[in-house]
């Protein structure tokens, strides 16, 4: 069956509209539908539907003018639905895609020319890959070709087995959610701690978005203002990018959009270098016009 997205004409008239500038981007959302062909191995399958106009509401009431957006890990290797937009709208949206190395150099050019800008590695809840195997290897030398990054889904005490080969092959990195530190710990995280130290490469990036996912039934705006300091401190404001991983998968219930636009107000307090963080890194590193 064949799953298309549906917007109103004002979204539409919207989203077709192109800015004469960039004004914020959302480096971290997900759109589906239920009835999509879902992943024979997954964690879990929203029994809702996050459609592309109550996504578009969302981006027009918070000034945000771009988005990215990330293959659910439910939907496996089938990226066609968030294609969709991409092909629709290419001057407002790009693509975080799920693959795996038996892709064909043509599928990637597909998804390239549609305005896929990186892969993603979702490996919660999965055996730890070694990516010094030659299929990982072949896979990341066409990734890199391409000019992609490999966007890294993990909980932070992984993150030293996932990093360091990544940097060995010369691949960009992007950190998912914070690094995800244990909740017992926070910025004392080991994982997290290892993962401020991978600034210094100037190949890594991190993602300030779902805090909710490095506490336990909160909204996680607390923890994410202690984690955000740390990471300006190592990285700078132009290698952290913000995502309001809208709609907020399992946590919908202790957070909203506009709660997950505010928490970064808080967060970074400085205007300039909240601009920084919501336009001009995510705008270079995920290539936008």
């Amino acid at each position: 069956m064949m799953h298309t997205l549906h917007s109103t004409l004002a979204d539409e008239q919207w989203l077709a509209t192109t800015p004469a500038a960039i004004e914020a981007i959302d480096s971290h959302a997900h759109v589906f539908v239920r009835g999509l062909p879902l992943a024979p191995h997954r964690r879990h399958a929203p029994d809702y539907d996050a459609t592309l106009d109550v996504y578009a509401d969302h981006l027009r009431a918070n000034g945000i003018s771009h988005s990215v957006l990330v293959q659910p890990s439910f939907l496996g290797t089938d990226n066609s639905f968030f294609l969709d937009v991409l092909q629709r709208f290419p001057q407002r949206f790009r693509g975080v895609a799920v693959i795996d190395s038996s892709i064909s150099d043509d599928e990637l050019r597909h998804l390239a020319a549609h305005g896929v800008v990186g892969m993603r590695l979702n490996l919660i809840g999965l055996a730890l890959p070694d990516l010094r195997e030659s299929h990982w290897r072949e896979l990341f030398r066409r990734i890199n070709a391409l000019g992609w990054h490999v966007e890294i889904h993990r909980d932070a005490i992984d993150l030293p087995m996932l990093i360091t080969p990544l940097l060995e092959q010369g691949c960009t990195i992007v950190v998912d959610h914070f690094g995800r530190p244990d909740p017992a710990f926070g910025v004392d995280d080991p994982g997290f701690r290892y993962l401020l130290t991978t600034a210094e490469s100037g190949r890594v990036w991190v993602k300030l978005s779902a805090a909710y996912r490095s506490v336990r039934g909160e909204s996680g705006v607390a923890i994410g203002q202690s984690l955000t300091s740390a990471l300006l401190d190592s990285f700078g404001a132009a290698r952290l990018v913000w995502g309001s991983d809208w709609p907020h998968t399992q946590h919908q219930r202790l957070i909203d959009y506009d709660a997950s636009r505010d928490a970064l107000d808080r967060w970074i307090p400085d205007a300039s270098l909240r601009t920084i963080v919501l336009r001009d890194s995510a705008r270079a590193l995920f290539r936008f016009a």
